[in-house]
């Protein structure tokens, strides 16, 4: 089960996407079900991981996935990959069980809000970089994952920028 690694991360930035590419278009319920379900999903896929993880410890204590090789130059060679090990595992279960739970909670809080989609396109987006900078295996996916959380950090803190207090918070 640990070859679905990658699924952890995914399904928090698909649903983000499908959230941002249907803007307007979708149902408040649609909205909030692809938003709460995206993380729903992958906390179940870490669950699944976890367990097979402390069942079967890999070799070494940690496991690691290629996603893909971004860069080889010279004898340079630059990957994009995950690293799941014991602090990982549990900071992955944190991430999708409280994201989850979060997401269920924002369903009912947001209601009625300006924006309702958005800011379930942001809040998976969230999820996402957090699992991307918890799991990375490099400095360079560490990045991302940072700069994506910052940007989400941003983007939650300034979602009722109509509001000028609110908009100088993000600021």
């Amino acid at each position: 089960m640990r070859e679905l690694l990658w699924l952890v991360p995914l399904l928090p930035l698909l649903g983000s996407l499908i959230l941002m590419l249907g803007a307007g278009r979708l149902s408040t319920r649609y909205e909030a079900a692809i938003g709460a379900l995206s993380v729903g999903l992958a906390a179940v896929v870490a669950f699944t991981i976890a367990t097979g993880f402390l069942l079967d410890p890999p070799t070494g204590a940690a496991y690691q996935q290629t996603l893909w090789h971004w860069l080889d130059v010279g004898g340079f060679s630059a990957e994009i990959g995950l690293r799941l090990d014991p602090l990982s595992l549990i900071m992955m279960l944190v991430i999708t069980g409280v994201g989850f739970f979060i997401h269920l909670f924002a369903t009912e809080f947001m209601e009625g809000e300006e924006g309702y989609g958005r800011f379930f396109a942001h809040l998976n987006l969230f999820v996402a970089s957090m699992l991307l900078l918890v799991l990375a295996d490099n400095f360079l996916a560490l990045y991302a994952g940072w700069e994506g959380v910052g940007l989400c950090s941003y983007l939650l803190i300034g979602f009722w920028w109509r509001d000028p207090a609110n908009g100088l918070a993000a600021r």
